[in-house]
């Protein structure tokens, strides 16, 4: 398998404070791998190093081969990265479709969905294209905030905590959508609170804690692991 992305003693800080601590992970193409951990794990601050949105990192961050660490964020974008972040960023004062259209395509060689597709996908979202960013629920929010990357042609999604705060109706939709984008081969790294939602969707798992990698498993071992989860995140 290739391998999508590789981390390896990953050091971050934001100014003075030393927030990750020689993290290290991988993941193959084509792997949908969920971060846990509780809040202040670290998690966000690897989603935010992987895209040079931090402040000093040292190590070695390879997307799709390619060293990333010394890049700036539009360039790590252009090595066929999403990144949808925990406040989603839609831009308010345009509908639904002008939101779509907005991002270029990336010099991946991969196309991104069409519009079409999209609706295919997300039909909530065709049904809003002509509402504003802020009239829509949070739910069609954070489907517009994944369909936004997907338009661009990034094959490697970084997704932070796609479900906080939703319905049970939009998180089951949301699932099914990752389950789909995994079959049409997107590597998928998701930071998830809900661990109900992640765990049926996850080919691995690693747990974050103090800014470090504390454990790593399969999906085949997650019964085994569920006393050291219960301890570790409370679930």
């Amino acid at each position: 398998m290739t391998t999508a992305l590789k981390i390896s003693n990953l050091h971050t800080w934001y100014g003075e404070s030393h927030i990750l601590h020689d993290v290290s992970l991988s993941v193959q193409q084509g792997e949908v791998v969920t971060l846990l951990g509780r809040n202040g794990a670290g998690r966000t601050t690897t989603m935010r190093a992987i895209m040079g949105l931090t402040g000093a990192r040292k190590g070695s961050i390879e997307i799709n081969g390619v060293e990333a660490i010394g890049l700036p964020t539009h360039k790590i974008a252009h090595l066929g990265v999403g990144y949808c972040p925990e406040e989603r960023g839609i831009f308010s004062s345009l509908s639904t479709e002008e939101n779509l259209l907005l991002p270029p395509t990336l010099s991946t060689g991969q196309a991104g969905m069409s519009v079409a597709e999209i609706y295919a996908m997300f039909p909530n979202l065709e049904e809003r294209k002509h509402s504003q960013g802020t009239r829509l629920s949070g739910g069609e929010q954070q489907m517009l905030a994944v369909a936004r990357i997907l338009r661009t042609g990034a094959r490697l999604l970084l997704l932070d905590e796609i479900s906080e705060g939703l319905a049970p109706v939009i998180v089951q939709g949301l699932a099914r959508m990752i389950t789909t984008l995994k079959a049409k081969g997107y590597t998928i790294v998701m930071v998830e609170q809900n661990f109900r939602f992640a765990a049926p969707l996850a080919d691995r798992f690693y747990v974050m804690e103090h800014g470090q990698i504390v454990e790593t498993f399969a999906a085949s071992a997650l019964q085994a692991k569920m006393p050291v989860l219960t301890e570790l995140l409370g679930v």
